[in-house]
């Protein structure tokens, strides 16, 4: 179905929150979308002068039906839009990386259930926790709950038959006190129980209402003169101080807080998620999203919001974000954090989502060294459009004052690193005066015919430093050669870093955070210091030979042994000629002293 026949469907559209699935000619779901306005949603993916990215285009081009689903709100079509994506797997949306691998807490559901940590989660009526993304934390977590209460550890099925026909023998964790004998009748189901409660406690981390319990229990004891009882219960208190000092505190004033943050890269997003209890970071993760249509930070850290708050079974009124949201979550509310002690909270969250932005990162270039410069080249032939990978790429700037020593430079990167065998720098000798644009077309001409001549390749990519006018004289240069066309060529402005296009009067503005712009800026500022580099080595040339080299019977190696003598021509004509003598003799002594001296 061509666009044309899709334009019934897309007038149909209703002007109303819901959910809009686009399929392929097969009758796949390809790319399943939440809108506040279907019709306006939809309208946006028709219309060409919007498409920021190829990948958005070739969905359009793939698309041969749609269907909407109307609901009442913007969330319920975020909810909606989530099931459907986890139903269908389209292949244009978001995928949240998969957590099967991280363990959870499961409280069994059985009778005096049991407390154990599992990487597979059965829908038998259990409660799980988690996932938990440190496992040292879990372990932390079932080492207090161990400590505090006698949980029993065995697989019996301790129904009251078994254990009224005797079925169960007492094991070493009975006698050695970890637990109290269920398995025989020794304990009461209803204590069990109410042990069973305080663990789901701990677990979410509500430790403060258990710390108070205890010392009440505590005071008990000793007013009654049981220091037996009095010492465990204190014994138990410790365990659970030391507990809390293990645990991240954040500030005590911050209760039931959910605290998200987002880093991106070209493929990849990385929402962190921190659930503060009590002032205290109890649980923390890092979701992975892959991204599809260069979707945006909002767009991913809403899906990571969503997603998570479900898996944590999250109900924090409160959620701590580091921007702007568009939709809503019922019954809690946005804050974001300018100073103080939440947005020490954010920038924790922040810089956890940094790391495992560049852990990812680091990952992925172990398995392919290559994949990092593979990486960044891909990058730059998206964003300036390229034909092919620019593995090689050339760079250009001049450089004069007021016309005088004009000199030009050119720095060669391959594979987006610096070349330095290969750079050249050049002296300008057809153009006098300062002439920028005739400077770099006689540069580039001559840089070019060269690699003709002597059949060196040619790069991928052209990098002229400054605008219009510097790229219209390159482009003049390689038209003289028959190369344009040939190999790409841009320009790059300083003011505003615009990146000029042959032909082109609209600049390109590329993110600031981009690696393209950042290899850009690398060349251009590589290619400005080579070159300045030279100009003042040519310059100091030529202030010595307007001295020094004016005498007669004085040649360079006199000239320069005397400057490193002396510093400066200044100190050599104050100089007497027996100090002269010192340094070159008494003939080319006498030759210095009266030229500077003649006129006294």
């Amino acid at each position: 179905m061509s666009n044309d026949s899709l334009k019934p469907l897309i007038q149909s559209a209703p002007k109303k929150p819901g959910v809009y699935q686009y399929f392929d000619a097969e009758g796949t779901v390809i790319y399943v979308g939440k809108a506040k306005n279907l019709k306006n949603r939809v309208n946006s993916y028709f219309n060409k002068d919007k498409h920021e990215s190829g990948k958005t285009s070739v969905l359009v081009k793939k698309i041969a039906d749609i269907k909407y689903i109307i609901v009442e709100t913007e969330l319920d079509a975020l909810l909606l839009e989530n099931n459907l994506i986890k139903k269908y797997q389209p292949r244009y949306n978001v995928l949240l990386k998969d957590d099967k691998t991280f363990p959870w807490i499961c409280i069994k559901n059985e009778r005096f259930p049991r407390v154990f940590p599992t990487r597979t989660k059965i829908k038998d009526g259990s409660e799980y926790y988690g996932p938990y993304a440190s496992v040292k934390m879990m372990n932390t977590v079932l080492e207090l709950i161990r400590k505090l209460y006698p949980i029993r550890t065995c697989n019996y099925a301790l129904t009251p038959k078994n254990i009224a026909q005797f079925k169960f023998k007492t094991c070493l964790e009975y006698h050695i006190g970890n637990c109290l004998g269920a398995c025989e009748g020794f304990q009461e189901e209803e204590k069990y129980n109410a042990n069973i409660k305080e663990v789901r406690n701990i677990i979410k981390g509500n430790v403060s209402d258990i710390s108070k319990t205890l010392k009440d229990e505590m005071k008990v004891y000793a007013e009654a003169l049981d220091y037996e009882n009095a010492y465990k219960i204190k014994k138990k208190l410790d365990a659970l101080e030391k507990f809390q000092n293990r645990s991240t505190v954040v500030s005590p004033t911050i209760n039931n807080v959910d605290v998200f943050s987002i880093q991106s890269d070209e493929k990849y997003g990385f929402v962190n998620y921190m659930k503060v209890v009590n002032g205290a970071i109890v649980q923390a993760h890092t979701a992975e999203l892959k991204k599809k249509l260069d979707e945006t930070n909002e767009e991913l850290l809403a899906i990571g919001i969503l997603e998570l708050r479900d898996r944590y079974d999250s109900d924090s009124k409160e959620i701590i974000v580091p921007l702007e949201l568009d939709f809503n979550v019922p019954n809690s509310y946005y804050t974001i954090p300018q100073r103080g002690d939440k947005k020490k909270l954010l920038e924790l969250s922040e810089r956890n989502a940094k790391f495992y932005r560049l852990e990812h990162r680091r990952q992925a270039e172990r398995i392919d060294p290559e994949r990092h410069t593979k990486r960044i080249l891909e990058q730059i032939k998206s964003d300036l459009r390229l034909k092919e990978l620019p593995r090689h790429i050339e760079c250009f700037d001049n450089s004069n004052i007021q016309g005088t020593h004009p000199v030009a430079a050119c720095v060669v990167f391959k594979n987006a690193k610096p070349s330095k065998k290969d750079y050249r720098h050049f002296n300008i000798k057809t153009v006098v005066g300062p002439d920028d644009f005739a400077s770099m077309e006689e540069v580039v001409y001559r840089r070019y015919k060269r690699l003709k001549d002597e059949n060196e390749p040619l790069p991928q990519l052209i990098v002229i430093d400054g605008g219009k006018g510097q790229l219209g004289a390159s482009l003049k240069a390689l038209e003289k050669l028959g190369l344009r066309g040939e190999i790409a060529i841009v320009g790059i402005a300083k003011r505003l870093e615009e990146i000029f296009f042959p032909g082109d009067s609209l600049p390109l503005y590329l993110k600031k955070t981009s690696e393209s712009l950042k290899v850009i800026q690398q060349l251009r500022n590589e290619a400005h210091r080579f070159g300045i580099t030279h100009h003042r080595n040519r310059r100091s040339k030529t202030a010595i030979r307007s001295e020094l080299f004016d005498i007669k019977g004085i040649g360079e190696k006199t000239a320069t042994e005397l400057l490193q003598r002396f510093k400066s021509v200044k100190r050599i004509k104050e100089a007497n000629q027996k100090d002269l003598e010192e340094i070159v003799g008494f003939s080319k002594a006498k030759i210095v002293f009266d030229h500077f001296n003649r006129n006294q």
